[in-house]
């Protein structure tokens, strides 16, 4: 099976507008996160997938400066740009990411990946965000081609076209659901990039542990809040959006 990370990203977010080029020491967050994701060891490829705007051709800049496979399709039809992307680079298995988590761990990636491909004849999809125990920007959902296929044929409702997975985990009577625990829930801490507060915080982070360790845990983060909890409040009023 082939297992492909996608990762959707653009530059217009609207409370954070080019969020993803954001830079910390003057690199751009999409490339923290390009080098987290290169330490999947469970993945085959992994491919960008942004719009065919022109406001998007920075991230194929960078893509390109990086050597990443990238895809360009519809900007609110998210659906359908997934799809495209995993057929057009022959997809058996999908990772989905999104952009807004620079932070993401690569070991937590693997454990999902796994839990999906050692069950694989059981579950449609496995996420660790059906029942949240890890910090949110660590998501990490993994699907079969054939779901993908089903949901992007069958969705007809906005939300279900502008969010990937919104039509497989709302119908566990038609998808197999799986998820990806953690012993101890952490799921009140923050570390998705959809704010200036947001920013902020992640920008601390990243300058506090990178230079020491470009590939810091999820743990050795948690450690680091243990010390500082002062920062967890730079972005602890920052709801998140609706779906």
């Amino acid at each position: 099976m082939k297992i492909v990370v996608i990762v959707q990203a653009r530059m217009t977010s609207t409370r954070l507008p080019g969020k993803v080029l954001c830079e910390v020491m003057g690199k751009p967050l999409l490339e923290y996160q390009i080098e987290r994701l290169r330490q999947v060891t469970q993945a085959d490829e992994l491919i960008i997938a942004t719009t065919t705007n022109d406001t998007d051709q920075p991230i194929i800049e960078l893509c390109k400066r990086l050597g990443v496979a990238y895809y360009r399709g519809p900007e609110e039809d998210v659906l359908s740009r997934y799809y495209e992307a995993a057929a057009q680079f022959g997809a058996d298995v999908v990772v989905r990411v999104t952009s807004d988590c620079p932070l993401i761990d690569p070991g937590v990636m693997d454990e999902v990946i796994s839990l999906y491909i050692n069950n694989y004849e059981k579950y449609d999809y496995v996420s660790n965000t059906l029942e949240r125990t890890y910090p949110r920007g660590l998501d990490t959902e993994v699907f079969s081609m054939a779901a993908l296929e089903k949901a992007c044929r069958e969705a007809r409702e906005k939300p279900e076209r502008e969010h990937v997975t919104l039509f497989m985990y709302r119908r566990p009577e038609q998808f197999r659901l799986a998820n990806s625990s953690n012993a101890i829930d952490y799921s009140q801490h923050r570390w998705t990039l959809d704010t200036p507060e947001d920013f902020q915080f992640i920008k601390l982070i990243l300058q506090e542990l990178y230079p020491l360790n470009s590939r810091f845990t999820w743990m050795e983060l948690i450690g680091l809040l243990n010390e500082h909890p002062e920062w967890v409040q730079i972005n602890a009023a920052v709801k998140q959006k609706e779906l």
